[in-house]
């Protein structure tokens, strides 16, 4: 059999764009038909590959692959699955390249971040070394905007424009009330290790009294005492506090003030939420009435505010990935390469995996003020042109978004069943 069909996968915690770039990977394709066959999906990501529940990706027309490319989630669903080394677990790869070479697939695109390059790239070596012609190609995607490499990740410019306007907006809800209510509002945002979407949060201070007064983000270590200053100080100052603070925020020690004690499937620390931590200190220390609010799922699905430039970096890295895999490339990632700041320029690019692959980019310490509450001119030249512009979805009748939620049948397996490790 030909392989020149493609298997697409999406990998992770999605991103209000990770539609946009898989219905670009469709309809690039489709543009390239005398030379690629079918367009699959892997249901539920790398798991849906091992256990062969493939999608068939042909049965959206073009107004299925409209509301994709606005829809929110991952459509043909995700997962947190970490393929251990082919030294450790050798029959996983294996098994895939069963799958790949029974449907007749050539292209393997992994959309993911940091775990998903990896994975992507031990993929392409597996296939080196078994002899099948395969172009693995990773494609990126992370709200956390920590890939290396790129200047910014598809999903971050959407988080970063929500997380600007929700403390903007709860701040003037705050301001409204703090003479005799609430004078403390913390929210909570994603970043374990790098702070980037917290400072997204420091784009809605255009002017020096503007909220939020205190970011606290993973690359500064939480001094209390400090922290208590600073809020005590806002709140004389200004009637209110307004805090942003990163879920990975920590101690000097590097303990994070929120860890659960727990692990996940990549063996990440996990979480229990922070903003309940601080406030219970600004409550006990400072007397203040507060309110806290924890993003979460929110950030990563508001589509409904999704910036522009990010949509159309998310539908660029689609596009050029079929482009690299129709010119044979293998074990590599488009990735976004800024031009200027002003006006703002940027072009894609391509990067190998392993010069991706496990390595995570922090933000520059001359992002962050002396003081270790807020962003510098420097971070705002980065940050602004990410959020610029809108990508409304279409809306229905009932004044809901016209998201996608397809009945999408698995082709039929060809293989004997498999259960992951």
């Amino acid at each position: 059999m030909a392989a020149n069909n493609i298997l697409y996968a999406q990998s992770g915690g999605v991103t209000p764009v990770i539609n946009a770039t898989a219905a670009s990977v469709i309809e690039t394709a489709r543009v390239h038909s005398d030379r690629i066959g079918n367009v699959f999906a892997a249901a539920d990501g790398i798991i849906g590959a091992l256990e062969e529940r493939l999608i068939d990706t042909g049965s959206l027309g073009e107004d299925d692959l409209r509301a994709l490319a606005q829809t929110p989630g991952g459509v043909f669903g995700s997962c947190r699955y970490k393929l251990k080394s082919m030294e450790e677990n050798r029959r996983e790869y294996q098994r895939l390249i069963e799958v790949l070479d029974a449907h007749g697939i050539g292209t393997f695109f992994y959309n993911g971040g940091n775990d998903s390059a990896d994975t992507a790239n031990k993929v392409a070596k597996m296939a080196a070394e078994l002899g099948y012609p395969l172009n693995a190609i990773g494609v990126p995607k992370t709200i956390d905007n920590d890939l290396a490499v790129t200047d910014n990740c598809p999903g971050f410019g959407s988080v970063a424009k929500y997380v600007a306007v929700s403390i903007m907006e709860a701040s003037l809800d705050v301001m409204s009330m703090a003479s005799s209510s609430t004078k403390v509002f913390i929210m909570e945002v994603m970043g374990r290790h790098a702070g980037w979407i917290a400072a997204a949060g420091g784009l809605a201070r255009r002017e020096e009294h503007d909220p939020p007064q205190i970011i606290l983000f993973p690359e500064v270590p939480f001094d209390r005492q400090k922290f208590l200053a600073a809020v005590d100080e806002s709140v004389k100052r200004h009637g209110y506090c307004s805090i942003v603070v990163s879920e990975g925020a920590r101690y000097a020690d590097g303990t994070f003030l929120a860890d659960a004690g727990t692990t996940d499937a990549f063996g990440h620390k996990q979480l229990g939420g922070v903003a309940p931590v601080v406030a219970e200190l600004v409550k006990t220390e400072l007397g203040h009435k507060y309110h806290w609010a924890v993003s979460d799922y929110l950030q990563r699905s508001a589509r409904h505010i999704a910036s522009r430039t990010d949509v159309e970096q998310a539908r660029a890295v689609g596009r050029v990935a079929v482009e690299l895999a129709l010119e044979g490339n293998t074990g590599v990632m488009p990735v976004i390469e800024r031009v200027s700041d002003e006006p703002y320029e940027w072009k894609i690019a391509t990067a190998r995996l392993e010069d991706i692959a496990n390595h995570e980019k922090k933000m520059p310490g001359d992002y962050v003020t002396d003081d270790g509450f807020g962003i510098t001119p420097a971070a705002r030249r980065y940050l602004e042109p990410l959020i610029r512009g809108e990508d409304y979805p279409d809306y229905d009748a009932r004044g809901l978004p016209r998201y996608l939620r397809p009945r999408l049948e698995l082709l039929e397996p060809k293989l004997p069943g498999f259960e992951p490790a």
